[in-house]
């Protein structure tokens, strides 16, 4: 297991909060963090569910569901289209 950063923005920051740890397995996926993030709140279970459009960063870097989370990771998860 390690400890990882989630932080959340745009949108889902609003609905979710800025940020959250959870401990994840090691070897765990993007799918598989979001998957466990799900039964957190009715929110987290609406805006994070499968096929919903939301994209995610690894440590700043954009992440495929498929990419492996690192053992240290910041992982960032937002909509696919954020105003600034």
């Amino acid at each position: 297991m390690t400890t990882i950063h989630v932080r959340y923005f745009a949108g889902l920051r609003e609905a979710l909060g800025p940020q959250q740890t959870i401990d994840l397995p090691a070897g765990s996926t993007v799918a598989e963090l979001r998957a466990l993030l799900l039964p957190t709140s009715a929110r987290h279970a609406e805006l994070l569910a499968p096929g919903r459009a939301v994209r995610c960063a690894v440590n700043q870097v954009m992440a495929e569901e498929t990419a492996l989370v690192p053992e240290v990771a910041e992982v960032a998860f937002f909509p696919p289209v954020t105003g600034g």
